[in-house]
């Protein structure tokens, strides 16, 4: 009879410690370790194995070239902007996982998607471990989804799952929330390390090789990162990421894990009393609300994987007022704020050591498009200015530590939205393929890129400068906006008045 021992495992990295510590010795993380009781499994040759596996075929070794490519069968499930994430739709025998915060809407797109399933003739089960088959009900009935086809189970329990799943035979599987689902052996207790890890494992042998295909729901802790064993994302196909702020209505999915497409894929949804709506022009539902001339508001030309997305940048330069001042971020990387403001102090004369900057991405898009630098830096310089940036005009280019405009990839498919956005001219790196309907304005520098973003409308409210211009030692303060300091042979920006 195997004897059960007491370890405990990372639920950041899965390393496993015999006793519990405060910190993990391998990861580094605090209060990481959970306890996990571990009973010994007879493996291969009666060796003991571990508690999951997706089911590897072993064998001798074989060439490569020797093997047929599989040709996968991917079946649309009937919501366009899921299935361009997922490149097509979901692979028959394959693993999802889609994290998201609590009340973003998962339930409500997973249940749409198996309406959406069983119009197509398929059979959708879900596993309702959080909600009572009446509730589900209810939800669909409220956002008028189709209830032919949809099977409902409340029962979390593992065994039952797969007695259900082996009864019914269904085509697509949602588990909400993996976390939920007990062993059923009295061992573990659900969401613990040990029986997410077990049950995700479970259930993955239950697809694979000829079963359905399961999504699993799965918690988020406080820091955005998946609640439970960091293997979990290992032994699944493909990981989801479904975002969004709860007061806001854009909702964004993104693949960060996908074994059979490309990552990086962004599906865009808002949120309605009727439930998810498909957006499928991202472009105009960002800007809806812009208010040309303001300033502070740049229009950057991005990429979402294969697609383009026109998203506002705004920023906002006030006085620090005497505390340290403060570099705010919204749906962009703080150390990449903090890294273009000193490229702005010593390679454009734009001094912002006394100001707090604030910088935003409209309507809870991330930008994680190194393209984005020059829209950033382009909307902080109009605010510090009080200069609006011309309204038919976009940004684009990355920003080196040296002040220089950085090639960015898909160029043309990037001013093709924005020309059919209707913008007229373009800010970007040299090389750039020109596109019909738009110019494109070539830049190397940032201060070339801001005499162009700045030189062509009045200042809303004239500054002092403040600051010594090279080589004196004392300023003289004097108003009067300028051009910004950049390839055109003008004096920096402090000599002009421009920043105090």
């Amino acid at each position: 009879m195997s004897k059960t021992r007491i370890q405990y495992r990372c639920r950041d990295c899965g390393s496993v410690a015999p006793r519990w510590a405060g910190r993990c010795s391998h990861c580094g993380e605090w209060n990481a370790l959970e306890e996990e009781v571990r009973v010994p499994t007879p493996g291969p040759g009666g060796r003991a194995g571990g508690t999951g596996g997706t089911g590897g075929t072993g064998g001798a070794p074989v060439s490569l070239d020797t093997v047929a490519e599989a040709e996968l069968a991917v079946q649309p499930t009937g919501l366009a902007e899921l299935d361009r994430v997922l490149g097509g739709g979901l692979v028959p025998s394959s693993v999802t996982l889609m994290a998201g915060e609590p009340g973003i809407g998962k339930s409500t797109l997973l249940l749409q998607m198996l309406s959406a399933v069983a119009r197509q003739g398929r059979r959708g089960l879900l596993v309702s471990a959080e909600e009572s088959p009446a509730q589900v009900g209810a939800r669909a009935t409220r956002l008028g989804l189709a209830r032919d086809g949809v099977w409902v189970s409340a029962d979390a329990d593992l065994g039952s799952i797969r007695s259900g799943l082996a009864d019914l035979r269904p085509d697509v599987v949602v588990v909400d929330s993996i976390q939920m689902v007990t062993a059923g052996d009295g061992g573990a207790p659900a969401g613990s390390v040990t029986a997410v890890r077990a049950c995700a494992s479970a259930l993955i042998d239950a697809a694979k090789p000829d079963g359905p295909a399961i999504v699993l729901v799965g918690h988020v802790t406080k820091d955005g990162s998946i609640a439970g064993p960091r293997v979990l994302e290992h032994l699944v196909d493909t990981v989801l990421s479904f975002e969004g702020e709860r007061h806001q209505g854009l909702r964004t999915l993104r693949a960060v894990k996908h074994r059979f497409g490309p990552v990086g894929e962004l599906g865009l949804w808002e949120m309605t009393p009727e439930g998810l709506r498909e957006v499928a022009d991202g472009g105009a539902f960002l800007l809806a609300d812009r208010r040309p001339g303001t300033p502070g508001s740049v229009v950057f030309a991005g990429m979402e994987g294969r697609r383009p997305l026109l998203v506002e940048v705004q920023a906002l330069v006030a006085r620090a007022g005497g505390a340290p001042p403060r570099r705010v971020v919204s749906g962009y990387e703080a150390t990449r704020l903090a890294q273009l403001v000193a490229v702005l102090d010593r390679r454009a004369g734009v001094p912002l050591q006394r100001d707090d900057v604030y910088v935003s991405a409209v309507g809870g898009v991330r930008l994680g498009d190194p393209g984005a630098d020059l829209a950033v830096a382009g909307a902080i310089a109009s605010a510090a200015t009080g200069r609006p940036a011309p309204a038919d005009l976009v940004l684009i280019g990355e920003i080196g530590l040296g002040g220089e405009i950085r090639q960015v990839a898909h160029g043309p498919r990037r001013l093709a939205e924005a020309a059919r956005m209707g913008f007229t001219r373009a800010l970007a790196p040299p090389g750039m393929a020109p596109v019909e309907g738009i110019r494109t304005i070539e830049t190397r520098t940032v201060g070339h890129a801001l005499d162009v973003v700045l030189a062509a409308a009045p200042a809303r409210r004239p500054r002092l400068r403040v600051l010594p211009a090279p080589g004196q030692e004392t300023a003289v303060a004097r108003p009067g906006p300028g051009p910004v300091s950049g390839t055109s042979g003008r004096p920096p920006a402090a000599e002009q008045g421009w920043f105090s």
